[in-house]
């Protein structure tokens, strides 16, 4: 059998480092982005096609790939006016990567499977610099396990790690609880940060202190020496993903009555820092503006 044609819709920041990879390993590809500039800057550096629409990559593709804000968007993309999914061949393959509703994402699943397509979810964690070095997470969730098999192949050359987590929307909840984690991590980082500096420690001392001791976390090994001490705050990860993915666990949590305190406060304080800051800007700006509420 042949190697599959991917197509790959959203380069952005994550979306062109994953994409790159995919060609780097030999796969045909086509990208399609809404920045149709962006779309061609990407297919003139790395000599892969570029769709001039949605329809025009499905025709190109036999597993097309979405890494895009949000599952609303994707869901657009494939479905709604001249979208995608409609142009595909019956038997292809649908692997969401993005960060999206876990709920939303087997309804989309049902509204594929009409079509003839399969979906899987596999949203990925590792940042930028996981996905220029191929070693992302990547967490599957799916029921067709002939169409999982298929893509494989494909996500291992943008993941060191694949995670089989369970059911189609499995992928997605474990993203957000994964993302929640996170946040929690770094909102609890500031916090002790903000503490010790106004008591008189260095918070470099502090970051240096905690990776040697019970509090070490992502935040304090990867992010808080460069992007925080040391003042850069360009993590590469929008606050408004960030607010919208620890939403969602959130919701999730509300949803399955599950009592989640901690969560239901973590997105609270997260949708506070975006609204005050802007949706674009770095996730790791909340330490400021933390610090500005706190005087």
């Amino acid at each position: 059998m042949s190697a599959p044609r991917i197509g790959f819709v959203g380069i952005g920041n994550m979306g062109w480092p994953m994409a790159k990879r995919v060609t780097g390993a030999g796969f045909a590809l086509t990208v399609f982005d809404a920045n149709a500039a962006r779309a061609g800057r990407f297919a003139a550096e790395t000599a892969v096609g570029a769709a001039e629409s949605g329809a025009a990559l499905a025709r190109a593709a036999d597993i097309v790939i979405t890494m895009l804000p949000t599952g609303a968007i994707v869901r657009e993309a494939l479905l709604g006016a001249g979208g995608i999914a409609r142009s595909l061949a019956r038997g292809a393959v649908v692997v969401d990567m993005s960060s999206s509703d876990p709920n939303g994402t087997r309804e989309l699943g049902r509204a594929l499977a009409e079509l003839g397509v399969a979906l899987v979810d596999a949203p990925v964690s590792g940042g930028v610099r996981g996905a220029e070095a191929g070693t992302l997470a990547i967490m599957v969730g799916g029921e067709d396990e002939a169409a999982i098999a298929r893509v494989r192949p494909v996500l291992e050359t943008m993941g060191a790690k694949v995670f089989r987590t369970g059911p189609l929307g499995s992928g997605h909840a474990m993203k957000a609880l994964n993302n929640y984690v996170a946040a929690a991590a770094f909102t609890a980082t500031s916090e002790a940060l903000l503490v010790g500096k106004r008591f008189g420690l260095e918070p470099a001392v502090m970051v240096e202190t905690l990776n040697a001791s019970s509090g070490r976390n992502y935040h304090t090994d990867l992010v808080f020496p460069d992007h925080v001490v040391g003042g850069k705050f360009a993590a590469g990860f929008a606050i408004g993903l960030m607010a919208k993915d620890v939403g969602i666990a959130a919701g999730l949590a509300r949803e399955i009555g599950v009592d989640s305190p901690l969560c239901q406060l973590t997105s609270e304080l997260w949708n506070g820092a975006r609204d005050a800051l802007g949706g674009t800007a770095d996730f790791t700006a909340a330490y400021k503006h933390w610090a500005a509420r706190g005087g």
